[in-house]
């Protein structure tokens, strides 16, 4: 069995019969059949091969591949964004009257999903906090299928204990499906801890780089083959090029992830030392409620850290206004380091009391600290704090 990284440089789907090194561009919507027989059976899946774009592509299917290695799972399918992997998994698996358990910390549109649209086909959804999963089983019903959550959680970098949330699926006999988008396959692999499905933005670490969309789930074949049958037919395939750079970026997620974690540990143990800063939050810092559970499920802490201004809105505002180096952005895992103040931009529909349940306080910042070099990025934060 091979090593993390060598999968993620050698796994190739097959050259062509010039035997080029890196695997190349498929940019074609549609494949050839060598007769009437060879189309029937392709359209009737007695042969494993490309049909159409939509069903599938040799770049698609490379970046899968990947993924399912490097997360243990047995099937995959690859999305336009990571939003159209969160809807189509849910879409597919879900009938009218089925009851989804889901933790309250959760990435904005996915509850926008969860409360504005599902409803609409009679799809309900309870919430859970992620610092009382005992309450969980509280919320189960006859009609409860998902049981869904993200860990580390976005923004407030809360930890949930995938073991337990294995655990509390199985009793139930509930789907538990879990976003890793902020750890990666690289740091976390929530199959080990009993995940029937795995969700990632690929938009955000696995690419790196700002550059691409894209969204891929993993896990059970059974699962997946529903998944893909909903896919082929509503459209939300991964285009060919995005595949090809989200394939060529995992073979680079290691060394990049390392260096990410080295650098917003490093910028999460300067902010605890500041008179301005009243807590701060990063998985492999002691201080974090959930330490333990992080070390014990995840090899490093990930690139993101929380913290709290002392001055609430008006000073997260300030921060923001004046940093330099760093970029105002909303999108998170670049090699660039990005900041955001949730209170008043991402978060900014929710009342305080709505905020407060998911960690958002007035002024808490989210850092996805990047690969400049850490003296610089901490040079910024210094200065924009005075």
């Amino acid at each position: 069995m091979s090593h993390f990284e060598t999968d993620a440089i050698r796994t190739q789907t097959e050259r062509s019969q010039f035997l080029e090194h890196s695997t190349p561009l498929y940019l074609t919507s549609s494949f050839v059949f060598e007769d009437a027989e060879d189309m029937r059976a392709s359209f009737a899946e007695e042969k494993q091969r490309n049909v159409y774009g939509r069903y599938t592509n040799p770049n698609n299917a490379e970046f899968v591949d990947k993924i399912c290695k490097m997360e243990g799972a047995e099937a995959g399918y690859a999305f336009a964004t990571g939003m159209s992997a969160v809807f189509s998994t849910f879409a597919a698996l879900l009938n009218a009257g089925d009851h989804i358990i889901s933790a309250r910390s959760i990435f904005g549109s996915t509850h926008g999903l969860f409360t504005n649209y599902l409803p609409k086909w009679n799809i309900e959804t309870s919430y859970f906090d992620v610092n009382d999963l005992a309450a969980i089983e509280n919320l189960i019903k006859p009609s409860t299928k998902v049981l869904y959550a993200e860990s580390p959680t976005n923004p407030a970098v809360d930890i949930l204990d995938l073991e337990l949330l294995g655990q509390i699926a199985i009793k139930h006999n509930l789907l538990l499906i879990i976003d890793n988008c902020f750890a990666t396959p690289y740091l976390q692999n929530p199959i080990k801890f009993g995940a029937d499905l795995v969700i990632h933005s690929a938009t955000k670490l696995i690419d790196g780089q700002g550059r691409v969309l894209g969204g891929v789930t993993v896990g059970k074949a059974e699962l997946i083959r529903e998944i893909y049958l909903f896919s082929r037919n509503t459209g939300p395939a991964l285009s060919p090029f995005n595949a090809w750079v989200l394939s060529k970026s995992l073979e680079t997620l290691a060394v990049r992830v390392d260096k990410h974690c080295d650098n917003a540990l490093k910028v999460a143990q300067y902010l605890e030392t500041h008179k301005k800063i009243s807590l701060v939050k990063y998985p492999f810092l002691k201080s974090h409620p959930q330490h333990d559970i992080a070390v014990k499920q995840m090899k490093l802490g990930g690139n993101i850290v929380a913290f709290e201004i002392n001055g609430g809105v008006e000073a997260g505002r300030q921060f923001l206004n004046t940093i330099k180096l760093c970029s105002l952005s909303a999108n998170l895992g670049d090699t660039r380091t990005i900041v955001t103040h949730p209170a008043s931009t991402t978060h900014a529909k929710l009342n305080e009391a709505d905020r407060l349940q998911v960690g958002i306080t007035d002024g808490l910042v989210r850092i996805s600290v990047g690969l400049e070099n850490v003296d610089d990025i901490i040079d910024d934060i210094k200065q924009a704090l005075q």
